[in-house]
């Protein structure tokens, strides 16, 4: 029987696992049941729970059992962090649906149960610091910003799990599909595992979008410089060919735009050295000033939306499909993606013949270059705080091993063949996208938790299958992905330097003021109020860091 995705990947799995699926399709067919096609017979299958854990007890020297299918628990019940983006479907909650049921279903085969503690997505840094000064964090607890993870660790607030992965016999789908670099990152000098970093389908991160129709209404070519974007978007804004009062620029994220400027692109020791928090960015590389003085004059010209550093996503998202955005930088799907809520086929239902396209990179203004940011190979992380005990502690190792299961990741992720999708080769494919969308598609990026953007073996199949997700916008999703890693590519740093930890609210909070700040500031104004920004991120130690990352780097 050919094996589908990740057959490479989890040729490590347990032989013995019959729960952990390691290549089998048995629940990828329907919910509860099996296909006669593509199920092996029953004399195949591996033995029961019972026999497994008793295989794995006396052949194992790991004191912790955490693949999924080697231990029957003792209904430990444990918690996890799940995202909550208030996009439940009506019938469902972010933590009773469907899938959420589909958790459980599988993890009381093996004594567990899960219980969602819902965080709003975007405020989830506050409100998980909230939660771990407070010890009423989730056993399993989320962040993006690797620094606080290893603070909390640091301080002992969370548990070292290398005794609860390492072991030859522990965590082998995890292991399998995470892969060791991957997982590395979630450790420190000392080789303690402060937390489990979620493996990347892509590292493709963000992409200028512009309106395709405008700009072919006003017979402008598209722009591949600073200049030509400013003298197009000038003309968007100030001569709107729909007699448009209300148009403007949005730079979301300014992750190709800073690049745009940066005088340190392309060196992979400057850039690390940089790092990938805008402060210390805007402190170590000369390009930084540019880049504000840039953002400035879009402000100053009308071009930038005058209220974008108040705009929450939903504001944003709400101008865009209303015809209000002529360009922005936005992740790398975001003109089509499905998660954040199909934002052109929306914007044409309301204007049929509106359009707006990803285009590549800027030329760099130092060296004519492109340079494109991406991920690390990493995502998310999870960590255990203290508040959890060991039982919990190896009850949520094993769940997240199952998550690296086709029966667990992939089936959250893809959904169910013949119901979500049809295979095409190794490639699930979706079957009615609008079906998804509000079967799983809301959720399963925010529980899957050990993968982002998706359960993948390669890129290539991440690509393949995510255009098919937005039919009738294939080669959007296409083009999005492939301009998003045009040119050299910079990937981002995953070393925390040791101060960082101590400084990063400060220099963020810095950040987020004088930002601001610079680009909404008079033109006159605008150098007094930079050297004012740079003396601030002095007081808050950032020369410590630069220094701590220049001596890691260039070691």
């Amino acid at each position: 029987m050919k094996k589908r995705v990740l057959a490479a990947l989890l040729t490590t799995c347990l032989a013995i696992t019959t729960l952990a699926g390691c290549g089998s399709e048995s629940a990828s067919t329907s919910e509860g049941s099996t296909s006669t096609d593509t199920a092996p017979a029953a004399e195949e299958q591996a033995p029961a729970a019972e026999e497994q854990v008793a295989t794995a007890e006396t052949e194992a020297a790991s004191k912790y059992q955490t693949t999924y299918g080697s231990k029957m628990f003792d209904d430990v019940t444990i918690t996890v962090e799940l995202f909550d983006r208030s996009n439940a479907p009506e019938g469902s909650t972010i933590t009773d649906n469907r899938w959420t049921n589909y958790v459980n279903e599988q993890m009381n085969k093996v004594g567990i149960t899960v219980e969602f503690v819902p965080v709003p997505r975007w405020d989830e840094v506050e409100k998980m610091q909230t939660m771990v000064a407070g010890q009423t964090a989730p056993d399993i607890t989320l962040t993006y910003t690797y620094a606080y993870a290893e603070d909390y660790f640091n301080q002992g607030g969370i548990w070292d799990l290398s005794e609860f992965i390492d072991g030859e016999d522990q965590a082998k789908n995890l292991k399998a599909y995470i892969g060791e670099d991957t997982l590395n990152i979630g450790r420190n000098a000392d080789n303690a595992l402060y937390g489990i970093v979620a493996r990347r389908a892509t590292t493709a991160k963000s992409n200028f979008f512009i309106r395709k129709d405008w700009l072919d209404a006003l017979n402008l070519e598209v722009p591949t410089t600073t200049e030509e974007l400013h003298d197009v978007l000038y003309k968007m804004v100030h001569e709107n060919p729909d007699g448009r009062q209300d148009v403007c620029a949005i730079v979301w994220n300014a992750w190709n735009l800073r690049k745009t400027f940066s005088k340190l692109a392309g060196n992979e020791v400057e850039v690390n050295i940089a790092g990938t928090e805008d402060s210390t960015q805007d402190y170590y590389d000369p390009g930084m000033k540019d880049y504000y003085r840039y953002m400035n004059q879009l402000y100053n010209d009308g071009i930038l939306n005058p209220e974008y550093y108040t705009l929450s996503e939903d504001n944003f998202k709400s101008l865009f499909v209303t015809g209000s955005v002529a360009f922005m930088e936005y992740s790398v799907n975001a003109n089509v993606d499905v998660l954040r809520g199909s934002l052109l086929k929306t914007l044409q239902e309301n204007e049929p013949s509106a359009d707006v396209v990803s285009i590549e990179p800027l030329k760099n203004v130092n060296d004519g270059q492109q340079y494109s940011p991406a991920y690390a190979s990493g995502g998310l992380i999870a960590f255990c705080p203290k508040t959890a005990d060991e039982e919990k502690v190896e009850a949520c190792m094993t769940y997240l091993d199952w998550m690296c299961t086709q029966e667990g990741g992939f089936t959250i992720y893809h959904g169910f063949a013949g119901e979500h999708f049809e295979w095409e080769g190794d490639v699930p494919v979706v079957k009615d996208a609008e079906y998804n969308a509000t079967d799983k598609d809301w959720l399963r990026t925010d529980l899957f938790v050990t993968g982002n953007q998706g359960y993948f073996a390669t890129v290539e199949d991440f690509n393949a299958c995510t255009s098919k997700e937005a039919p009738g916008y294939e080669s959007y999703v296409i083009a999005n992905y492939e301009n998003a890693l045009k040119g050299t590519v910079d990937h981002d740093s995953v070393y925390t330097s040791p101060s960082t930890s101590d400084h990063i609210a400060d220099l963020t909070s810095a950040k987020d003021e004088y930002s601001t700040a610079l680009i909404t500031c008079a033109p006159d104004d605008f150098d007094a109020t930079w050297d004012e920004y740079m003396e601030e991120l002095e007081k808050c130690d950032v020369q410590l860091i630069i220094q701590e990352r220049t001596d890691y780097f260039k070691q």
